[in-house]
């Protein structure tokens, strides 16, 4: 998935456990003039960096995953969150051959959890 628009804010990289962190920043898109919406992104782990070479104000596309979790609370109720994580980031009328930074890539990132299937042991030869 894709999307155009302004920098808006760029935040700094949260260490949020020993393994993890994550870097937000807000973009502005104008689909309609009158009413742009402030869309906040996430850029995770060694994507982070991703922003560095990026300010404010700045107009990009960015490519990014949309991203769903559900979580059940000790009283057994299903909450949903919803994530838009970003792993790359063009300047605006950059051409989709060039990257702005080394850490960009033309594929998304893999997931973060390997199924369990891919973790069992068979004999077969393929």
């Amino acid at each position: 998935m894709e999307i155009n628009g302004k920098i808006e804010k760029i935040f700094s990289t949260q260490k949020v456990t020993d393994s993890f962190q994550k870097r937000e920043f807000v973009l502005e898109y104008v689909d309609n003039p009158k009413y742009p919406e402030y869309i906040k992104l996430e850029c995770i782990q060694d994507k982070c960096d991703l922003l560095d070479g990026f300010s404010e104000g700045q107009e990009v596309s960015v490519s990014l995953n949309l991203k769903g979790r559900k979580w059940t609370d000790p009283q057994g109720n299903d909450k949903y969150f919803n994530t838009l994580q970003a792993w790359k980031i063009n300047a605006a009328g950059q051409s989709k051959g060039q990257n702005t930074s080394a850490a960009n890539e033309d594929l998304p990132p893999p997931p973060e959890d390997k199924p369990e299937w891919l973790n069992a042991d068979d004999d077969l030869p393929f």
